[in-house]
């Protein structure tokens, strides 16, 4: 045999369908796409996922994967020209701005934010200051005090259902044993 005499097996390559080439194939003029229309055009179509402008079914879907949104820090912000209400000398604590309705709740802190202005002395205590809102507090006098919340303490507390099961595994654990004391006790009687 020679490389001339070598052949594909009958009915391995088929011939390509040719669209286009006259009536007489079968398939020509419109190719087999139609009369008019946005299919039938060169180019026509629309992109894959799209359900002609109603809500697309990937869009109805929930969104999947994390986000931070649920764990992040929420501050209540206040501005350092808030503080100009209290009189000199007075020592600003979260629980001060809600009394005073500067704020409506203290959140996961308060961050004192350096837009306005400050004249009096202050000792302010807040979980943020910006570099600003504490230049202007110490100009007049006053001083920063920056507390920060250790939230991972709050959000690794065992829910109720894990405390639950905990407390169910160390009754099994509890009752095993017992029962394994109860049948030690049970031999040493009969020896």
């Amino acid at each position: 045999m020679k490389l001339n005499e070598l052949k594909s097996a009958p009915g391995t390559r088929k011939a390509a369908y040719r669209k286009g080439r006259g009536i007489g194939s079968g398939n020509g003029k419109t190719a087999g796409r139609g009369h008019k229309g946005q299919n039938s055009r060169a180019g026509g179509g629309v992109r894959p996922g799209f359900e002609g402008g109603q809500m697309p079914l990937y869009m109805k879907m929930p969104k999947i994967g994390f986000n931070n949104y649920r764990f992040a820090f929420k501050y209540a912000e206040i501005k350092v020209s808030d503080l100009e209400c209290f009189d000199n000398g007075t020592t600003v604590t979260p629980e001060m701005l809600v009394e005073k309705k500067i704020i409506n709740k203290i959140m996961d802190g308060v961050s004192v934010l350096g837009n306005g202005e400050l004249t009096k002395k202050l000792d302010v205590v807040a979980e943020r200051f910006t570099k600003t809102a504490q230049a202007k507090i110490e100009a007049c006098g006053g001083t920063v005090k920056a507390t920060k919340k250790s939230k991972v303490l709050v959000r690794n507390k065992p829910s109720t259902t894990e405390q639950k099961k905990v407390t169910l595994k160390n009754q099994i654990i509890a009752k095993k044993a017992a029962g394994k004391a109860k049948a030690l006790k049970m031999n040493i009687k009969e020896v």
